[in-house]
């Protein structure tokens, strides 16, 4: 696995797009800047459409192991991508522990990816608490801070 500088993530997965609107909307309501908020989740006309409003760009499409076509923007889709196309090889299982997260963690935000959940991160290294606890505010099941950044 290739070594990428990726910074300290936090990270939810909302259980549908109505649930990620709510969270997204708060998170910017705390000053979270849109360039450091990623989005990841199955390709629906309705994910694509949350992408281009909160982010204002179109995702990018990428087969996801375990997920299937699915589009995703932000600064942990680089970290999570490398240069190998890692997503598609090893899913986000495979990948989390760039951003500080045990593989477990992965594994459970991958199943959640999967059943239609949409993974949102934050790129909060000095507001990590914050971002967590909009999370678990707004309903971001599972939601942790990737704390092993560098520990592995």
């Amino acid at each position: 696995m290739a070594q990428v500088e990726t910074g300290r993530f936090t990270v939810g997965v909302f259980q549908d797009v109505a649930w990620a609107e709510k969270g997204l909307a708060a998170l910017q309501q705390r000053g979270f800047p849109a360039q450091a908020v990623s989005i990841l989740a199955k390709e629906t006309p309705e994910v694509a459409a949350l992408i281009e409003k909160t982010l204002g760009g179109p995702g990018a499409r990428l087969d996801v192991q375990g997920i299937g076509p699915a589009l995703a923007r932000g600064p942990i889709v680089e970290a999570l991508e490398g240069s190998e196309h890692d997503l598609e090889r090893l899913g986000i299982a495979g990948t989390m522990a760039r951003v500080g997260f045990q593989m477990h963690d992965g594994q459970i935000f991958g199943a959640l990816a999967a059943r239609g959940g949409v993974l949102v991160a934050v790129k909060s290294e000095p507001r990590a608490a914050d971002a967590l606890a909009t999370f678990y505010s707004h309903g971001g099941g599972n939601a942790a801070i990737g704390a092993w950044t560098g520990r592995l």
